[in-house]
């Protein structure tokens, strides 16, 4: 035994001793771009990260991986460097600096906030939840590029929303399916998620019926959004016996041991079961938007059990076959869709037809099974990336045809550079939110929602015109943002704007 620790002993120093080194070589590997440190201070602020699909996905850092058209063996000091601004969301552990070997090139990756100003810093990225007009990294130096990750409600930051908004990056990954780098289905595992036999079979169903279960199941603990879901399941609830969990419309008690996975996003095995009792389940999102979907949809589909949703209005491009949602927006009044559940729940072969999609020879959507069977992240699969380091190298293989292209342009005039991507509206607009019953102007003027999400979105717009003005004049102090918007309010107010 003491042999064999005498053995052990220096590979250990040497282990530790290598790993210091690796260490002081990517700090160095920087320091020959120093500045004074007044231009390396910057607000550190905590980032927000509402629940999302990024809170059940695996993030340990990927060992060094070359891809098959990568041939650069460049140094570190020479690669481009991709600075994280959202710190929390940096998807590398240990340390705040990491070379990435891509799928056709290379880039070192960071979320050290000194390294801003560098020359060889040429994209910042962002996480769309924590972007703040009035915290942007300015001045904003005509060499970087900004990247936008943002896989999250439209609710949370409405600026994106907006062309003077959306325009400030040049890549993005969003829910949006013309987005560079799509999320769209982030919440949907695999195939084989979907085709899971039925959790609870349609005779204990139906059993559970007699004994007085509700058909549908709603569950919310969020209320005050900008989908306005709660209006319209209430004035549903007027028609058909829903069984309501969570802090919105409650009018059931959640079993004690399940108190704490009420409205969470995972799947905990007695929170499942529960929940897959019921026929139908109300699937509203809280913001509505081109192609945002989430477990609300996906999880009953998965349970066997038939989602009534409304969220996004290109659910139908998604979904596995014709009949396995129920769309809300296809009926004239939560009365119409009443009669129609009720149809469903009394007549066991019709109902049936929305669990067909079971059967995968009856999924004919080509545009579902190829998103499924190209994307080239994972979902808790650990044999590929997952879509946080999937962006980033995306974004470090277009930055690097970008220098080079530059480069090439500056030796042979005769090449022109690569222009510039710019994001526009299709990559993440979202419209501006709307009741959820009923029409806007019949709204009391003290109503809490119209007093806030609306405001919300129009504010956002002036946020995002401020900033977008921030930049054109080349400022560095992002508080002069309130400013800029005064300025623009008196313009517009003067018909100049």
């Amino acid at each position: 035994m003491m042999l064999v620790r005498g053995r052990l002993m220096p590979c250990v120093c040497l282990a530790v001793l290598g790993l210091l080194c690796w260490v002081w070589v990517s700090f160095a590997s920087l320091a020959d771009e120093q500045l004074p440190m007044e231009a390396w201070e910057a607000a550190n602020h905590a980032v927000f990260q509402p629940q999302s699909a990024l809170s059940e996905m695996e993030f340990a850092s990927i060992s060094s991986y070359r891809g098959p058209g990568n041939n650069d063996h460049r140094s570190n000091k020479e690669l481009p460097i991709l600075l994280w601004w959202s710190g929390g969301l940096f998807p590398h552990f240990p340390g705040d600096t990491e070379r990435i070997d891509c799928a056709r090139s290379s880039c070192l990756v960071t979320s050290n906030r000194k390294v801003q100003m560098y020359k060889r810093t040429a994209s910042i990225i962002f996480y769309g939840t924590d972007f703040r007009a009035y915290e942007a990294p300015l001045p904003r130096l005509k060499h970087q590029t900004w990247a936008l990750f943002h896989e999250e409600s439209p609710m949370n930051n409405y600026f994106l929303s907006h062309g003077p908004g959306i325009r400030l990056f040049n890549y993005t990954a969003t829910f949006r399916r013309e987005s560079d780098y799509p999320l769209t289905l982030q919440w949907l595992p695999s195939l084989d998620y979907l085709l899971r036999p039925t959790s609870v079979s349609l005779e204990e169903k139906n059993r559970l019926r007699r004994e007085g279960l509700a058909p549908v199941l709603y569950m919310q603990s969020h209320c005050d959004v900008p989908s306005n879901r709660d209006r319209y399941v209430q004035e549903l609830m007027k028609h058909i016996e829903v069984d309501s969990y969570g802090k919105c419309l409650n009018n059931k008690a959640m079993p004690g041991h399940l108190e704490d996975t009420s409205t969470a996003t995972g799947e905990n095995p007695n929170f499942m079961n529960f929940v897959a009792r019921y026929k139908f389940h109300l699937a509203l999102e809280n913001g509505l938007c081109p192609d945002y979907m989430t477990e609300k949809l996906w999880r009953p589909l998965h349970q066997g059990c038939v989602p009534i949703y409304r969220g996004s209005a290109l659910v139908a491009d998604w979904m596995p076959t014709q009949h396995s949602v129920i769309i809300i927006d296809d009926f004239p009044s939560p009365k119409a869709l009443a009669d129609f559940i009720k149809y469903l729940d009394e007549n066991d072969e019709e109902y049936e037809k929305y669990l067909q999609f079971k059967n995968p020879k009856t999924i004919a959507n080509t545009r579902l099974l190829e998103a499924l069977e190209t994307r080239e992240w994972g979902v808790n699969d650990m044999s590929k990336p997952n879509y946080l380091n999937g962006f980033e190298c995306y974004v470090c293989d277009q930055e690097n045809m970008r220098l080079a292209s530059e480069k090439a342009h500056k030796k042979a005039r005769m090449v022109d550079p690569l222009p510039p991507k710019m994001a526009n509206n299709s990559h993440m607009g979202c419209p501006l939110p709307q009741p959820g019953y009923g029409d806007v102007q019949d709204l009391p003027e003290d109503d809490g929602w119209l007093q806030i999400w609306p405001q919300d979105y129009w504010q956002s717009l002036d946020q995002a015109e401020g900033l977008e003005s921030l930049i054109r004049h080349n400022e560095s102090d992002p508080s002069l943002l309130w400013k800029h918007i005064q300025n623009i309010a008196v313009s517009r107010s003067r018909g100049h704007h």
